[in-house]
């Protein structure tokens, strides 16, 4: 039961599990070799034998070199191999590795001939094997992996993200008829779900099948399309009976309309439709395929918002990279749900997954978690003019692995690429069109860095995105004030997002006294400064409808393995949790309490223990109501609004010499006390600056 019920949950993530079709974990019994070996790929095993290093997909060998010095990594080649015996009775199936993600170009032999190529390191991809399998005796299975930088796959650089090596998504093997539901569309699951005229009275749903056959012969099948609703109701069903040919991949269509339907809803009501396709040969089950379907209709209305199924939709926007601490990208389920756990537990609800195309498992946990999400390629950085034809092909592998995904509304088609910019225009429009014509009925984006809208690259997508670092990589922390205003008076039918916005902090660098910049070429980033960027910055957000979804950056700190900034080392620290996930940041804190109703409670600048002052601020965070604070056993006074109305500022705070305690408490209104304590020392006078003369520099907090 145990076994059955673990391989239901694995093929209904991949989208692919059939009655009739076979789909095993194909991840033990690996060994692995890093290389290069020069001349023919097969003499490399007779040479290494003895001496491959035994491995267990995932896996990557950048897991700590890309992490822990900058510049400093191995990217090349690599090699795993696996034996294996193909039963003998497979002999008239049709067999197919399924890679989820191979960093980042590949070769993939079967008994020294090769059977697929693939550029590109984070979309899936199907090779099929049969003809090249001994059945019933063993079978040598040898994978090329090259995350060697080319200028002709996108990403083209390790710049502002690693790009690890390895096998470092999940492999599977499918074993089906020789008709069956296609696998080899660009590795999608064969079924693309549309829907039009949602409302809340009726729903008509298209579904559209992709059939492949490989006899030699017509064969008489029947496809029938069902729908079930959430307690497994059937809503609906179609049956077709016709002749396969074995010319070419077919298509069928069946249309569905669904009175009253249960609408997908985001966070709130995240229902799920299950949309079942089989193919029957004599009556007899031959292939089974089965896809979520999230009935809902997304809007943007320029200069007012969001909307999800007619209702305007706060859009509480993170972004995330997948990689860990120690680990790479080489994330078990687990590790994605963790993530996951604390997108939702900070009240994010909407996720930018950038900057390349993620998990299929993640994607689909958001259908499931109601999150609504933006999924993208890795064109990003810099252009070379020789990616033109692995991007286009990135994003066709992009939608079509993921069409089916209610909690998709837009793809991202290029993040801060400029010069040339008539070529990368041309690309960028290309995308457009690309993405239209796969998908016309969702948005797509692309993300400027620069802060106007004429900017040449701009206006080739749906929705422009925009970069913005006030008082990080340019200007001051409050300009993001005239920059939204500016753009609002001057272009108020632009969909316009702000993409990415927020500030670096280093744990270890804690001050009261910051101005309204940083330096951020210098190596002091105070994580009281990312906490003052957050609070002022949010606050002006939340207050501009203009700004249809924001995107704070970054959900989690990252590997940058070029960099060598802040006093770390190949690391990003603009997340709000540490790489390793067990720090949670003040400003995650900050969205927590501005974006939940999970009640908070919270004392900021508990890493800030060594204070510098004795006259200083205390600032809690509370969404339960106007907090009591103590400061060793005595009530403080003197306690002003922030930014927005769960910013609770004390001031004329006078510490002693010393330990001193801060108690915070709230009598919520359901009758619970909410509270939080910290310690703070103060041992004399010793005032630091901020490397900035041209700002004020004053006491964090408002």
């Amino acid at each position: 039961m145990k076994r059955g019920l673990c391989t239901l949950i694995f093929c209904l993530v991949l989208g692919l599990f059939t009655m009739a079709r076979d789909v095993f974990t194909f991840n033990d019994g690996w060994q692995f070799k890093k290389g290069p070996f020069p001349g023919d790929i097969m003499k490399a095993v007779g040479v290494w034998e003895g001496i491959w290093e035994e491995v267990t997909l995932p896996h990557t060998w950048n897991a700590r070199d890309m992490q822990v010095k900058a510049n400093n990594f191995y990217q090349g080649v690599g090699y795993y191999r696996k034996t294996y015996i193909f039963p003998a009775e497979w002999h008239e199936k049709r067999l197919y590795f399924r890679f989820e993600g191979v960093g980042a170009c590949c070769e993939v032999y079967v008994n020294g001939r090769l059977v697929g190529t693939h550029r590109g390191a984070y979309s899936a991809f199907v090779v099929e094997i049969q003809e090249e399998v001994k059945f019933g005796e063993s079978n040598e299975i040898i994978v090329k992996v090259d995350n060697s930088m080319r200028l002709d796959v996108i990403p083209v650089n390790h710049n502002l993200f690693g790009v690890y090596g390895g096998i470092y998504r999940p492999v599977s093997l499918i074993v089906t008829e020789r008709y069956n539901i296609a696998v080899t569309d660009h590795a999608s699951p064969g079924v693309y779900i549309t829907q039009k005229n949602i409302s809340q009275n009726s729903a008509d749903i298209c579904v559209q099948v992709k059939l492949d056959n490989v006899t030699f012969q017509s064969v008489p099948v029947v496809l029938e399309t069902a729908i079930y609703d959430q307690v497994g109701k059937q809503v609906g069903v179609q049956q077709h009976a016709f002749e396969l040919s074995p010319q070419g991949i077919q298509k069928r269509e069946c249309l569905f309309r669904i009175k009253r339907p249960h609408l997908w809803h985001g966070r709130k009501n995240p229902y799920l439709y299950r949309v079942v396709c089989r193919l029957y040969r004599d009556n007899e089950l031959v292939d089974e395929v089965i896809q979520p379907l999230g009935i809902r209709k997304y809007e943007i209305v320029a200069g007012k918002g969001f909307y999800l199924n007619g209702e305007k939709y706060p859009m509480y926007g993170v972004t995330r990279h997948q990689d860990w601490w120690g680990v790479g990208s080489a994330l078990t389920n687990v590790q994605h749900d963790i993530d996951l756990d604390m997108i939702m537990d900070i009240g994010a609800t909407t996720v930018r997954f950038a900057h390349y195309q993620q998990s299929d498992y993640v994607y689909s946990r958001c259908d499931s978690l109601g999150l609504i999400i933006w999924a993208e390629i890795p064109f990003v950085n810099r252009v070379t003019g020789m990616e033109w034809e692995n991007a286009h092909s990135q994003l066709r592998e992009l939608i079509r692995q993921s069409f089916n995904h209610p909690s998709i509304y837009v793809w991202g088609l290029h993040n801060e690429v400029y010069h040339p910019h008539s070529y990368t225009s041309s690309l960028t429009r290309s995308l457009h069109d690309l993405a239209k014509t796969e998908d016309p009925d969702r948005f797509t984006v692309s993300v400027n860095g620069y802060g106007y809208m004429e900017h040449p690259v701009n206006m080739n997508a749906d929705i422009q995105g925009m970069n913005r670092y006030f008082g990080w990589y340019e200007k001051k922390i409050e300009d993001i004030d005239s920059w939204i205003e500016g753009l609002e008076k001057e272009y108020p039918t632009q969909r316009l997002m702000l993409t990415e916005y927020g500030a670096d902090a280093n744990l270890k660098h804690q001050t009261e006294f910051v101005g309204e910049s940083l330096n951020w070429t210098k190596e002091f980033y105070p994580e009281t400064f990312q906490t003052k960027t957050h609070e002022y910055q949010w606050g002006v957000i939340a207050k501009h409808p203009y700004i249809i979804a924001s995107y704070l950056w970054n959900m989690f700190d990252f590997a940058c393995p070029m960099w060598e900034r802040g006093g770390v080392a190949a690391r990003n620290m603009k997340g709000l949790v540490t790489f390793d996930r067990t720090i949670k940041k003040d400003a995650y804190f900050w969205y927590k309490a501005n974006w939940t109703d999970s009640p908070v409670v919270y004392l900021t600048q508990r890493r800030n223990f060594d204070r510098e002052s004795r006259e200083t601020k205390v600032t809690v965070y509370s969404n339960v109501g106007i907090p009591s604070v103590y400061l060793n056993g005595k009530k403080l006074e003197h306690v002003r609004m922030g930014y927005t109305d769960v910013h609770y500022i004390f001031e004329e705070v006078i510490l002693v010499k010393g330990e001193n305690i801060l108690y915070a408490e709230v009598m919520g209104v359901d009758g619970q006390k909410y509270s939080d304590e910290i310690k703070w020392y103060y041992n004399g006078e010793k005032r630091r600056i901020v490397d900035n003369k041209e700002n004020k520099t004053e006491h964090f907090g408002f």
